[in-house]
């Protein structure tokens, strides 16, 4: 056997072990992306009482990899005015962003997620939950 061959054949299984490691990497990363994208599909959101809430601008946020929002929710004697998006990290979800209407048009978060953009949905609506628990 020549030395040449001898460093072909290292050179081989470092390449494969590399491989490996990649593979493993992304199987486990898609893991914990739909693991933690399942939890969220089954997330309650609860909607705090308006009523007990004084005047003023809330923030908020919530995060899910890959997904992460903050909010301001802007309440005006009892009743939200306005949410404005801060940040909205998100793969496909941009539709989502549309539901700030249907909370403000509600006055509930009990609404429609936008289809398509079901994690972003639900993301902004914990994050104005978690604005409004503030």
């Amino acid at each position: 056997m020549k030395a040449g061959d001898v460093k072909h054949g290292k050179a081989k299984k470092r390449i494969l072990a590399i491989i490996l490691i990649f593979i493993v990497t992304v199987v486990a990363i898609k893991y914990v992306l739909e693991s933690n994208l399942k939890g969220l599909a089954t997330a309650e959101v609860r909607m705090p009482d308006l009523a007990a809430l004084e005047t003023g601008e809330r923030e908020g946020s919530f995060a899910v990899f890959p997904v992460k929002v903050k909010v301001n929710v802007f309440l005006q004697d009892h009743v939200i005015e306005k949410i404005d998006i801060i940040e909205h990290r998100n793969g496909q979800g941009a539709a989502a962003e549309s539901i700030v209407n249907e909370v403000i048009a509600k006055q509930s978060l009990d609404v429609d997620l936008v289809s398509g953009a079901t994690y972003s949905s639900m993301v902004i609506l914990k994050a104005i939950e978690a604005a409004l628990e503030k």
